[in-house]
């Protein structure tokens, strides 16, 4: 099935306007994980796993960390076979970064302190 895609400045400019879309984080848990940032207002979306709340009446825009959309323009295949009508970021989270366009900062996982006596020689 052929995605849709959505370049940042369009993006940008949809956020920037009134018919702001869904954003959906659709990045490898790995990848996810170990961020500090995701767009803003963006909802996780892990493949095969339960699908969040997303409305039906807004565009969804899907976003990953891979260039060519590999995982973004699968979840949007999915949410289109579902009904959304859902488009994916065209070079994903990573250009929107090098663009310097808006984040917003989310945990990532925290190191567990080393048990007591553990960094003993």
């Amino acid at each position: 099935m052929a995605v849709p895609r959505i370049t940042k400045e369009d993006l940008k400019q949809q956020l920037d306007g009134g018919a702001s879309p869904v954003l959906v984080d659709a990045r490898l848990k790995y990848t996810y994980e170990h961020s500090t940032v995701r767009l803003p207002g963006a909802i996780r979306y892990i493949a095969g796993g339960p699908a969040p709340a997303i409305p039906r009446d807004r565009a969804v825009v899907v976003y990953d960390s891979d260039p060519n959309e590999l995982s973004s323009s699968g979840i949007a295949a999915e949410l289109i076979r579902q009904g959304y009508r859902a488009a994916a970021l065209k070079g994903g989270i990573v250009e929107w970064l090098e663009a310097k366009l808006p984040t917003e900062t989310k945990e990532a996982p925290q190191m567990a302190p080393p048990a007591p006596g553990a960094l003993k020689g």
